[in-house]
């Protein structure tokens, strides 16, 4: 069983019903020992990292998390699924993630656009991960966000987004998927990315 963490943050409706559009069995929880007995892990979320930290901690969802991302469970993480990966954020002070890729998240800088960064952007592909299959180069996602990661090395970028900046927007690390845009609201590309982590949980 795919399960979609709930932790009080994001939009788990909307994830969980891609997911049944495209014929992938799920389920949301709360409970820790549902993560912990998942096949696979999805973390969606909208917000700030250090709410999401929180309350996935005060859940008893944090450790199990981490714990099921090192028995290498298929992990899909979307948005701050993305961020939380990460070793630290700056947003509203610094604030701890789960390390498990080195780096931090960090706010646009003051350049001219809007902020939030939130719209219709492509992905150009530095490598595409399993959940890409059949999707083209610069194909277009939707963004919301304010801040996005760095990774301190490139050995994780799976595709980039420019705004303003050229910024890591997709990863790509063994069993863990995530992503800075919205799969859930990007319409049929997006359908396709969640039923490709579907298939890549079934061969995982």
């Amino acid at each position: 069983m795919i399960v979609i963490v709930d932790y009080g943050m994001g939009n788990l409706r909307s994830v969980e019903k891609g997911f049944l559009k495209v014929g992938v069995d799920v389920k949301v929880t709360s409970s820790p020992r549902d993560v912990e007995d998942a096949s696979a892990v999805v973390l969606p979320g909208v917000g700030a990292f250090r709410d999401c930290m929180r309350n996935l901690d005060d859940l008893g969802l944090l450790n199990a998390v981490l714990r099921s991302i090192e028995k290498g469970k298929p992990y899909l993480g979307i948005c701050l699924g993305l961020q939380i990966l990460f070793s630290e954020s700056t947003e509203f002070g610094h604030c701890r993630g789960l390390d498990v890729i080195e780096g931090k998240v960090v706010r646009f800088p003051a350049m001219g656009l809007k902020i939030p960064h939130m719209g219709w952007n492509t992905v150009r592909l530095r490598k595409a991960p399993p959940v890409f299959n059949g999707i083209e180069d610069e194909s277009y996602f939707y963004f919301v966000h304010s801040y996005y990661v760095v990774p301190d090395s490139d050995e994780p970028v799976s595709g980039t987004t420019t705004y303003g900046i050229e910024f890591t927007s997709m990863v790509w690390k063994d069993n863990i998927i995530a992503t800075q845009f919205h799969p859930e609201k990007s319409q049929r590309l997006g359908l396709r990315v969640l039923k490709g982590f579907g298939e890549f949980a079934k061969r995982s």
